[in-house]
């Protein structure tokens, strides 16, 4: 992919139509981790999400777009596998163990943050005192949620927390490697080759907590399975690679404006999680931070 433009256009309706659907299945995609990485393991999820995911894309490109070419690039897609699909799907599943669904997706949620702080010290972008005040807005979210949250925090639960900020970190340094990227493969290409090599490269993690055998599991975690890697890595990270190079990385992020409530309402309807105030006070508290991050970012940025 060539440097992004500037993208300073309207969005179109086709665009945001993507980004509400982008949303609707990422805020799904927690729901899924709460259902198969309690029983899977982290390593395990993760491994077969990313196989599932950039085998069905690998197959979709075959078809459309008449094969692949990864020799010339196989060391860019392994480092932006490991960024933006191997390391924070391991890191989420690792969090799902203790967390609730409606906890992963705000944590995600701070994706934008990170990715404004990153801009600034790595491209040198000044922040100005509204995006200083979402920052800390978007961390008071979080930190009252984490505290004040149906939950019960100890010390499991702020290391799991950790590995979500953790996850939302490598998102934003992946936003960052897109948009600076020389690869020139189509976004269909770079999602599926950068999710098989990520695959690969973590593929010795199973020594250490081998798949269990299909035939032991629920048909409900097969599903979830199935599900994180078709739905929530194929379908998703087809449109999200192809939102990047249409509209830019940083109004790409626009779908974390609609995550969180996807998030939690998937959590409340299907899982029975709890919806307290303190949680709404403090997604809101984020979604303002992200909308004072990316509502003030120059368009030259973007």
């Amino acid at each position: 992919m060539t440097s992004s433009p500037i993208h300073n256009s309207p969005l179109r309706s086709a665009d945001w139509l993507r980004i509400v659907v982008l949303a609707a299945i990422w805020g799904a995609s927690f729901l899924f981790l709460r259902v198969a990485a309690p029983v899977l393991g982290p390593a395990p999820t993760a491994i077969s999400r990313l196989f599932i995911g950039g085998a069905a894309l690998a197959l979709w490109v075959q078809w459309r777009e008449g094969g692949i070419e990864w020799r010339a690039h196989w060391r860019s897609y392994a480092a932006l596998g490991l960024l933006n699909s191997g390391a924070p799907f391991l890191l989420f599943s690792l969090a799902a163990q203790r967390l609730p669904a409606s906890y992963l997706i705000l944590l995600n949620a701070t994706t934008p943050l990170f990715g404004a702080l990153l801009s600034a010290i790595s491209l040198g972008e000044r922040l100005r005192v509204i995006q200083v005040a979402s920052l800390a807005a978007g961390l008071l979210g979080v930190a009252i949620v984490a505290g004040l949250g149906p939950l019960d925090i100890g010390v499991p639960e702020l290391v799991a927390i950790a590995c979500g900020l953790g996850a939302a970190f490598c998102y934003a340094l992946a936003t960052l490697r897109i948009r600076r990227s020389a690869l020139t493969s189509s976004p269909n290409t770079q999602a599926a080759m950068s999710q098989l090599a990520a695959g690969i490269l973590m593929l010795p993690l199973l020594a250490l907590a081998p798949i269990p055998a299909p035939s032991t599991l629920p048909l409900n975690v097969i599903l979830a399975a199935l599900a994180l890697g078709l739905l929530c890595s194929g379908l998703a990270y087809m449109i999200y690679f192809r939102l990047v190079v249409d509209v830019g990385p940083s109004r790409t992020l626009t779908v974390t404006f609609l995550s969180p409530p996807f998030g939690i309402a998937w959590g409340a309807l299907v899982l029975g999680e709890s919806i307290t105030w303190q949680m709404l006070l403090g997604t809101a508290l984020v979604l303002c931070g992200t909308f004072g991050i990316l509502g003030t970012r120059k368009s030259a940025t973007q």
